[in-house]
Parts: C-alpha cells; sequence; structure tokens
C-alpha cells in the first residue's frame, strides 16, 4: 500500500518536558583510548557531551565518524565525545575486535565497549548510530538517529558554549582522551589485495591511507603509494581508507576510495594517481545518481570489478551497485533501490545492505552482502541484470554453518574470489574463515579457519593469499582438497523485542527541524518514509512508500512475532530569509525494530529522527 500524500507533513514536534538526567555510561568490555581510566558521568561534568552509539560493521556509523571529526576539532577545549559500542554481530562483542575497530576507524576519542547494550537500553535506542547531547550540567538535551547531522550538532554546540560560559557552568581545556601507544608492522588493517602482471601483490592499506606493492612473496614492501595522511589529492598521492583494488584491461588499478567517495587509478608502472570519478562529497537521496564521472558524488565505494566491459562498483553507502564506464567517462545506477535488506529480481528493484565484495565470473558478478550476511550474484536477464542470492536469509539471521545453502549460515563476509571450478570462495570476516560455494552442487563447506577478520583474497596458482585484515598481513594457503569440519552455529541480532499490541499500531518518526532551520518544501515532499516487515506477513496494511512520517500499521492476526524495517529521510534548509541560497541539508535513518504482539502492548511506536528535550 502506497499511501503518499500530496504535501509532506512531519510527526508532531515532541512535547517539551522536564529536564532529564543522562543514565550513567556503563558496559562489561570497559574503557578504551582513556589510558586505563573508567569514565563517568561525573568526570564530563562541565563539557558538551556527545554520546555516540555505533558498532563498527556499520557504514553508517563509520560516516558519523567522519562528519565527528571536524567538530571533534573545532571544539576540543569544550566538546567530549563519547563513543559507545554497541553490536549487532556475535563476533563485534568481542573486546579485542572493538580495540582493532577504534584503531583501524582511527577513532581519537573515548569508547566504552559495551556488549551486552546495557547503556543502549538506559538510553532507549534502536538504531545504529544514534547522537546524544548532553549538556554541561549532565541533561539530556538532543537526540538524533542516523547520519546527516553534523550541521545541527554543530550549532548546537556552539549554543551551548554560549550559555554555560555566561552561567559558569563550562569547563575548558583538554579531554580525557588518552592515543593508544603506535605499533610497527608492514600494513595495518589492509583491506584488498590485487595481483599484478608483474606478479607483485600491491595491497590497500587502509588504516594508513596508502596503497602498499608487494613482491610475489606477499612480505617484502617493493614501494608505498600515498603520503599516509588523510587527503584526496592526486599529486602527491593521497587517499582516505582505501579498499577495493581492480585490474583493468589497460594495466592500470583502478581504486575504491572509500572515505574519498571516490575512484582513482594507479599505475604501477609510472606510480600515477588519477581521479577518475566522484567529487569527494558523499551522495545524498535527491543528488545525482548518473552523468559526468567526476561530477556526480559517490558515497563509500567499497570494492570494484571489471565486469560486463565497466567497472561495477559496490556502494555499501547508499546499498547500491554502480557502474563506472571509463570510456565514457561516466557513471550511473546499474542495480538497487537504496533500501536496505535483501530482495532479489530485475537489478533495478533489488534491495542490498552494504554490498562490500565483488569478483567476475563469466556470466556473473558475484558479491558479498555483508548486512545480510549473504553471498549474491548479478547475471544477464533479457536487455538487463537480474540479481539472485545463493546463500543468506537477511539482516538478522547470520552464524557459520555449512551444508545445503538454503540453509547455509555465513557471518559478514567482506570479500569473494572466484575459483578455476567454477565455485567462489568467501572471505567469511566475522567467522575469521574462508569459505567455499559450489554452485553445481549447491553446497556450502569451510577451507579454512583460524584467519583472523579474511577481507579478501587472491587467487594465484594453486594457492590463494588471503588478506587477514586484524593481522595485518597475507597468509598464502594452498587450496584444500577437503573441507574443514566445523560445528555449526546460528545466531539472530539479539535486541530486546518491543512489545506492541494487536491489531493497529501507529508508527511516529519524530523529527523536529534544528534551530535555524525548516523543512525544504521547495520542490516537493521534504520527507520519506518506507516501511516493510521480516516476515512480510507481520503487516496486514501499511506497508510500502509514503511522504507521510506518521502512518497506522495493521499487524496481522496470528503473526506473534518479527521485525518492522522502517526508512525515514528529512531535508531541511537554513531559515534565513535573507539567503537566496540557503544551505540544505539531509537527515535519514534506517531502523530494524524487533517487536512481540501481546495483549496489553504499546498502540504507538515512536522514533527518533531528531529531537530535542527542554
Amino acid at each position: 500500500m502506497n499511501d503518499a500524500a500530496p504535501t509532506p507533513t512531519s510527526a508532531p514536534e515532541p512535547r517539551r518536558r522536564a529536564r532529564v538526567r543522562a543514565p550513567e555510561l556503563i558496559g562489561k568490555g570497559g574503557w578504551l583510548n582513556t589510558g586505563g581510566k573508567e569514565l563517568t558521568l561525573a568526570d564530563l561534568r562541565g563539557k558538551c557531551v556527545i554520546v555516540d552509539f555505533w558498532t563498527f560493521c556499520c557504514v553508517n556509523c563509520l560516516h558519523v565518524l567522519d562528519e565527528l571529526r571536524e567538530l571533534e576539532e573545532a571544539h576540543r577545549d569544550t566538546v567530549v565525545i563519547i563513543g559507545v559500542h554497541s553490536p549487532k554481530f556475535v563476533h563485534e562483542a568481542e573486546h579485542q575486535a572493538v580495540v582493532d575497530a577504534v584503531e583501524r576507524y582511527e577513532v581519537h576519542h573515548p569508547v566504552l565497549d559495551d556488549p551486552e547494550l546495557a547503556t543502549w537500553k538506559q538510553y532507549a535506542v534502536r538504531a545504529w548510530p544514534t547522537l546524544v547531547v548532553i549538556d554541561p550540567e549532565g541533561y539530556v538535551v538532543a537526540q538524533h538517529a542516523g547520519e546527516g547531522h553534523a550541521h545541527a550538532l554543530a550549532k548546537l554546540v556552539g549554543e551551548l558554549e554560549a550559555a554555560h560560559e555566561a552561567k559558569g557552568t563550562l569547563r575548558r581545556g583538554d579531554g580525557p582522551y588518552v592515543a593508544p601507544e603506535p605499533v610497527a608492522t608492514d600494513l595495518r588493517f589492509p583491506g584488498k589485495a590485487v595481483l599484478l602482471p608483474s606478479g607483485n601483490f600491491l595491497v590497500s592499506d587502509s588504516t594508513r591511507h596508502q596503497l602498499v606493492e608487494l613482491e610475489a612473496d606477499g612480505e617484502t614492501v617493493v614501494r608505498r603509494v600515498g603520503t599516509g595522511e588523510r587527503g584526496f589529492t592526486d599529486s602527491p598521492p593521497s587517499f582516505s581508507e582505501p579498499q577495493g583494488l581492480a585490474l583493468l584491461p589497460d594495466g592500470t588499478v583502478i581504486v575504491a576510495d572509500t572515505v574519498n567517495h571516490a575512484l582513482r587509478t594507479y599505475d604501477p608502472g609510472t606510480q600515477a594517481v588519477t581521479t577518475v570519478a566522484g567529487t569527494g562529497r558523499q551522495w545524498w537521496q535527491g543528488s545525482a545518481a548518473s552523468g559526468p564521472a567526476r561530477e556526480v558524488d559517490l558515497s563509500s565505494p567499497w570494492d570494484v570489478a571489471w565486469f560486463a566491459d565497466r567497472v561495477w562498483i559496490a556502494m555499501a553507502g547508499v546499498h547500491q551497485l554502480w557502474t563506472y564506464d571509463p570510456e565514457k567517462g561516466t557513471v550511473e545506477v546499474a542495480a538497487g533501490t537504496t533500501n536496505e535488506g535483501l530482495v532479489d529480481g530485475p537489478a533495478a528493484e533489488a534491495w542490498f545492505a552494504q554490498p562490500s565484495g565483488l569478483a567476475a565470473a563469466g556470466e556473473r558478478l558475484w558479491l558479498a552482502d555483508s548486512e545480510t550476511s549473504a553471498l549474491r550474484y548479478v547475471e544477464a536477464d533479457g536487455e538487463g541484470f537480474a540479481v539472485r542470492t545463493a546463500v543468506g536469509e537477511g539482516l538478522f539471521d547470520f552464524g557459520h554453518r555449512d551444508g545445503d545453502a538454503g540453509q547455509a549460515l555465513l557471518q559478514h563476509p567482506l570479500g569473494v574470489t572466484a575459483l578455476p571450478d567454477g565455485s567462489v570462495a568467501v572471505s567469511d570476516t566475522y567467522n575469521h574463515a574462508l569459505r567455499r560455494y559450489d554452485p553445481a552442487t549447491g553446497e556450502v563447506t569451510t577451507l579454512a579457519t583460524d584467519l583472523r577478520e579474511p577481507s579478501d583474497a587472491v587467487l594465484v596458482g594453486e594457492d590463494i593469499v588471503v588478506v587477514e585484515s586484524a593481522r595485518h598481513r597475507l597468509t598464502r594457503l594452498r587450496l584444500p582438497e577437503e573441507a574443514v569440519r566445523v560445528e555449526s552455529v546460528a545466531h539472530r541480532t539479539r535486541r530486546e523485542a518491543t512489545e506492541v499490541a494487536p491489531g493497529r499500531l501507529a508508527l511516529d518518526v519524530v523529527f523536529q527541524a534544528p534551530a535555524g532551520q525548516k523543512l525544504d518544501t521547495r520542490y516537493g515532499p521534504s520527507t520519506r518514509l518506507l516501511v516493510s516487515s521480516t516476515p512480510p506477513g507481520l503487516l496486514a496494511e501499511g506497508a510500502g512508500q509514503g511522504t507521510d512520517l506518521s502512518r497506522e500499521l495493521v499487524l496481522a492476526d496470528g503473526v506473534g512475532e518479527g521485525v518492522l524495517h522502517v526508512s525515514a529521510m528529512a531535508a531541511s534548509c537554513d531559515d534565513d530569509p535573507a539567503n537566496e541560497y540557503p544551505a540544505c541539508h539531509v537527515h535519514q535513518q534506517d531502523w530494524g525494530v524487533p517487536v512481540r504482539v501481546v495483549e496489553g502492548g504499546a498502540a504507538r511506536l515512536p522514533l527518533v529522527l531528531a529531537g530535542m528535550d527542554s
């Protein structure tokens, strides 16, 4: 059912209420980036505190980390950002994995490891990422879900600084961040690798923002490409967390420069780097999705592959596949709607969830769809392409289970590699394993275990060279003739279900335009709401897309539990009549809300996209 309205309306503004003390920050994993000190909110009194609820699998959370860097630097003496790591996958609840992620993504503020979601529950958080602002007196003053809130946060911080400076409750000075000791290794959290015609390897050394060429032994450094600092220049070359690499027919390498939202080429002969696609800005809803490659924004390209006479791009940031045509110098969307999930069918109608690994094999383009823990592929279908799923069940089911592909499970895979016999090796990242899917038999097996966050693999003769990202190295394995026996494990994402009443359920996405802004209605509706469910039969009415942020859902009889998938977007612009071209901002978020249908449950489900407390 599509309930699009002729004019956009936002949900009712949240009621003004008594000031709420921020709950204490607690987590069994302890604190990182504090020099071993346990922090409390009392230690932070006098500072403007931004609590960032994140998990390292989530590309939207990584976008927010990047959004916060400028704010963090500009207000270093008044603002303290606290990351609360709240895991989705089992692997993310491992303390060492959180330690690795904090270094991998250069998180330069204190992080609380909360493996049991204790603080998440205290703050009633429902989505990754969520930002909560606490004033210098310890009261919650704002909450924002999703990304795109940097401008509103900067404005709010400025207001808090002025108000509490005047009140005498602002405390300037250094925050509690203590940088960890650096570790010397040739690679640091490498992402992807490609075999060069010379027999050497080119590796994306993501945390050091470089490309590294290694000799055929996979260990000896030949050269480093890039300054080693975040940047977006061709000469001298600089990158920002590069990931995917693919060899092009002309012998150059195409590079997914992930955090620069760009594609670059690297010539192994001349060592020249050239930007070929992207502007350096992140793509947002409403931006152009095709056109001259250097004029179109991209969003966290994670991998690249040469397929069907062009470069295919795993556009993790918007859950799509794009293509880049070097001959025409253009980019365009090839598959996906930007909705997050697992839906097969014609390419334009398919749903993905952070596609992160690509490998071309004959008539198929294989892909690792990380957030659905799925192995999927693209193939020709009539005059276009279609998307199919080989392994995977959806956003919330994962594990390590071999056997028939219909019941096999992966855990957040990041890489795929085509094998000579027509099968596919999967870098099953959060299971620390290399898996194999055979299309001929429909079977999934395990090739190797005891790897550490494998993120890619390269075939070299009868060997396969695995990028062990969290061991900072390439590991050469002989392709085994027999599978490794592994005890089967199945998981579902563990979050407390919201108890809702049978029948009608009022869904309200709460969006209050930040101070000094208003809804942008110049070009039509400024809000969008998309609702679906797992299982689909959970909703008798209310699924589909519309422009009203409030909607009445009807839960089907006989379905006792499931997940409501809600995607919301709102656009706001600076409210300045004197400015003919006001700055505009997009706020967006996806929620997966587990619900349990019980008598006496809630009849209303509020989700905060952006809201202010008083």
